[in-house]
């Protein structure tokens, strides 16, 4: 059983930083790609970012330049530091593990920036 836990969110004002945190547990096959997702109120899921066990790093366009992601192997734990936030970033942000069978997604957290 995979279990997906995030933790980080919350409530900022524009221009703020906060970060997130996923932890993956259970057995979890290696290549994988670790990464975050979001999804804001009548849109659909888009990717934020996501990094590979080998470190490649893709960006969604609307948050490059402001978001980081990273990830430590060892701990299957990826973490995603926003900063200069804006009230668009403001979504449920899902943690996903991917490893070409399964597709993992969290609970989701929420992350709302007030203006």
């Amino acid at each position: 059983q995979v279990h997906l836990a995030e933790s980080g969110g919350g409530l900022v004002q524009a221009g703020g930083s906060l970060r997130l945190s996923c932890a993956a547990s259970g057995s979890i096959s290696s290549p994988n790609i670790m990464g975050w997702y979001r999804q804001a109120p009548g849109k659909q899921r888009e990717l934020v970012a996501s990094i590979n066990t080998g470190g490649t790093i893709r960006y969604g366009d609307s948050v490059k330049g402001r978001f980081t992601i990273s990830r430590d192997n060892a701990k299957m734990t990826v973490y995603l530091q926003m900063n200069s936030l804006k009230p668009e970033d403001t979504a449920i942000y899902y943690c996903n593990t991917f490893t070409g069978p399964e597709n993992y997604w969290g609970q989701g957290t929420q992350v709302t920036v007030s203006s």
